[in-house]
């Protein structure tokens, strides 16, 4: 099969990283590059989903509780802080009765 060079430059941490795992599968780098070219044009594209990792959902429970006290806020019906000591306290005695606060 004929080939042709491609010159692609690389993070020198993650070839290495990568060259090791491929080598468990008995792979140079460029094999793997070649597998993820074939399977590319299989799939017409990407043959992964390419996205970023969702949130968890504590996270976008906390995201969802920050934009609702904003709007509180705006709209009058709750106070701000002023005192950042003031809303360190309150954010220490949100937290679990079983957690030790310092």
């Amino acid at each position: 099969m004929r080939t042709t060079d491609y010159n692609i430059s690389l993070d020198p941490q993650i070839k290495q990283q990568a060259e090791e795992i491929f080598a468990d599968f008995g792979l140079k780098l460029s094999d793997a590059i070649n597998v993820f070219l074939h399977k590319s044009i299989m799939h017409y594209g990407f043959p992964f989903d390419v996205r970023y990792p969702s949130p968890k959902a504590d996270l976008l429970e906390a995201i969802q509780e920050s934009e609702q006290i904003i709007e509180e806020i705006k709209a009058g019906k709750r106070e701000g802080y002023t005192d950042v000591s003031k809303f360190l306290r309150d954010i220490l005695d949100e937290g679990d009765d079983d957690e030790v606060h310092r």
